[in-house]
């Protein structure tokens, strides 16, 4: 028997049982079953490239499949991602664009990935940045995030002063380094302590927790940028191209 054709004929063959099952069962013997996966055996030992192809092409598939589940849950969550009330808003407020970052206090990536946000607002002036307190990595997480939006409650414009200073500064983030660093920008530390137990600060991170659990986020820190989700500290590069995406369709505009 000609190769080619043992090769193709078993092939094809094990191509239709794989995707009736249950016929295989009676239309297959053993010794055809075992002729077919010899076969197929020897040709991926030959050519095990196919593997490698075949791989590519799954996750190719899955990359596809995951960005399509991300458009759907920015579009269906856009009001809460872009324009809730729990929110702070850096950069060009009227901006054309609008990359929204979550991030942990205690995040040593989202420490390094700060300065990457700094460097986009100073410049792209039409840039909107928004900030969501996303406390995923201990406990000290949260009584720093739930300091934080009381400092945004209090004066809203010294919240990017605040988040500098805690988030750039050394050592864990916790209520303690928080508070002190909030008293230390000349904000009312008993008023503090008082809105970071208060409803607000604990709907501010329900929401901020319910977003990243529909975007699928699993890491900080995480950007929206577009109807893309971007995760990890990718860098300037990455997130000029994501933004220039976004704004024009082309990674640079």
């Amino acid at each position: 028997m000609n190769f080619s054709f043992r090769l193709l004929a078993p092939a094809a063959t094990l191509l239709a049982l794989m995707a009736t099952p249950a016929a295989a069962e009676s239309s297959v013997s053993a010794p055809q079953r075992g002729e077919i996966e010899a076969i197929i055996k020897d040709y991926l030992i030959s050519h095990p490239e196919v593997l490698q192809d075949a791989m590519a092409a799954l996750e190719r598939q899955q990359a596809a499949l995951e960005a399509e589940k991300h458009r759907v849950a920015i579009k269906d969550n856009t009001a809460a991602l872009l324009a809730s009330p729990h929110q702070v808003v850096l950069g060009n407020p009227q901006g054309d664009i609008t990359m929204v970052e979550f991030f942990d206090y205690n995040c040593g990536f989202c420490k390094r990935a700060m300065s990457d946000m700094f460097d986009l607002i100073s410049t792209d002036p039409k840039l909107r940045v928004v900030l969501k307190e996303w406390p995923v990595l201990s406990q000290g997480s949260v009584d720093a995030a739930h300091v934080a939006v009381a400092v945004r409650m209090q004066d809203p414009k010294k919240y990017l002063e605040f988040h500098q200073k805690l988030l750039g500064g050394r050592g864990g983030a916790d209520a303690a380094r928080a508070l002190a660093v909030a008293k230390d920008i000349g904000l009312d530390p008993a008023r503090i302590e008082k809105d970071a137990k208060s409803q607000e600060a604990t709907a501010t991170l329900a929401e901020n927790f319910h977003l990243a659990e529909m975007l699928g986020l699993n890491g900080t820190p995480s950007y929206v940028i577009g109807n893309e989700v971007v995760i990890g500290a990718v860098g300037i590069p990455a997130l000029k191209e994501k933004v220039n995406t976004a704004r024009c369709g082309k990674a640079t505009c």
